[in-house]
């Protein structure tokens, strides 16, 4: 166990856009490090931000731009927002040297909530926004939370997943490290798609990719299959015009998301000015915006729904 605080933050942090300030979670045995930005008044709900694979917490706290942070955005728009390290990197890459297997990262996920929720009010719930590997973090955890249902969790909301599919668009092997030399453009795309200094600024948030994490990489395809079925919420799933990572022509998206069997909704939307790092890019404000409509788009149903089962 860490000796630092919780809540407190590690003794040091990379640079942060005002308003937003570092905490750390009790995650079942590790310390999860996060960043937290708050609304002025209650909030609507709490947005979980999960990052990719070989990047951080800061991946939603961009600093090359004012309109790049997803973190201030949701604040000001009444969410409290929580972007969290996942085991394995940030302050538990310590305690944590080789990682977490997907399932075990569910069960800390689950952990890290639990105790978010006894800190701060979480309005009507979670819901998780996640990029990459957190994509299939928090498609795991939604299937955790349908077996194994905690009546003191916070309700899970909904899911929104960016650079993310079944299926990936590269020989079997190559996708283990994100950082190998020559995946430049798959991770970034095109220079003209981001604000100038946003790959100096990018240095801060890099991360190594852990060991477990970089062997379950493979075998997402039937991890996926497995998961997708048993997901209860909401999902909406987006692609950047410039994503080459994963395959997700017309017929593979509608496979895709045919695999929500059991998700009330399920949308995929397509990202123009974008590659896979799109919350870093000019097109971040777009796709957060879009991504804040999708969570207000929830709450009213579920709102709609609450008011349906009184008045019959």
């Amino acid at each position: 166990m860490s000796t630092t605080a919780v809540g407190r933050a590690p003794a040091s942090v990379p640079p942060m856009s005002p308003g937003v300030r570092p905490v750390a979670l009790e995650a079942g045995g590790i310390t999860l490090s996060a960043l937290i930005a708050q609304p002025a008044g209650p909030p609507r709900a709490t947005v979980v931000a999960v990052h990719g694979g070989g990047m951080s917490a800061g991946y939603f706290d961009g600093q090359a731009h004012p309109d790049v942070s997803l973190l201030t955005l949701g604040a000001r728009l009444g969410y409290t927002m929580v972007a969290v390290d996942r085991p394995g990197y940030g302050l538990s890459a310590a305690q944590s040297p080789r990682g977490q297997t997907l399932a075990e990262q569910s069960a800390s996920l689950h952990a890290a909530v639990t105790h978010l929720a006894g800190r701060w009010a979480t309005g009507a719930g979670v819901f998780l926004l996640a990029h990459s590997f957190g994509g299939k973090l928090a498609l795991t955890y939604a299937a955790y939370q349908a077996d194994e249902l905690d009546p003191g969790l916070p309700p899970l909301l909904g899911l929104d997943i960016s650079g993310l599919g079944r299926d990936y668009a590269v020989e079997q092997g190559i996708q283990l490290d994100p950082h190998q030399h020559g995946h430049w453009k798959r991770n970034w795309g095109a220079l003209r798609f981001y604000p100038p200094n946003t790959f100096r600024e990018a240095a801060a948030m890099v991360a190594p990719m852990p060991p477990r994490e970089q062997a379950e990489a493979g075998h997402w395809a039937r991890r996926f299959t497995e998961a997708a079925p048993k997901v209860r919420v909401p999902v909406r799933l987006t692609f950047a015009e410039c994503e080459l990572w994963w395959h997700h022509d017309e017929d593979t998206v509608a496979d895709l998301a045919a695999q929500f069997d059991a998700a009330p909704s399920v949308g995929v939307d397509r990202q123009p000015g974008a590659g896979h790092n799109i919350s870093l890019g000019w097109a971040a404000r777009t796709y957060h915006l879009r991504a804040f409509a999708y969570f207000e788009d929830c709450l009213a149903r579920r709102a709609a729904d609450a008011g349906a089962s009184v008045t019959t």
